[in-house]
């Protein structure tokens, strides 16, 4: 299961757009780029209920990330600045 990360200095901030690809690395739900994309394209991930296909769907604060029944809000993963 994918652990909350503690912040750092290259974590992206609510000033900075954030792709669902990079999301899905941060998190840990991803191990690479190409399994983000594999995971995307295979219809697994879903943005707020909606299924989501596009890996550079720029998310924003509030948004939430559904994958395996399991949620993940971005605002658990993104600093405020």
């Amino acid at each position: 299961m994918p652990m909350k990360l503690p912040m750092t200095h290259d974590q992206p901030t609510l000033y900075e757009p954030l792709r669902l690809d990079q999301f899905l690395k941060l998190s840990g739900i991803a191990g690479t780029g190409g399994h983000a994309k594999v995971l995307i394209q295979g219809g697994e991930v879903h943005v707020n209920g909606d299924l989501e296909i596009r890996r550079r769907r720029k998310l924003v604060a509030g948004d939430v990330i559904q994958f395996e029944g399991q949620s993940y809000p971005v605002d658990d993963f993104i600093s405020s600045g």
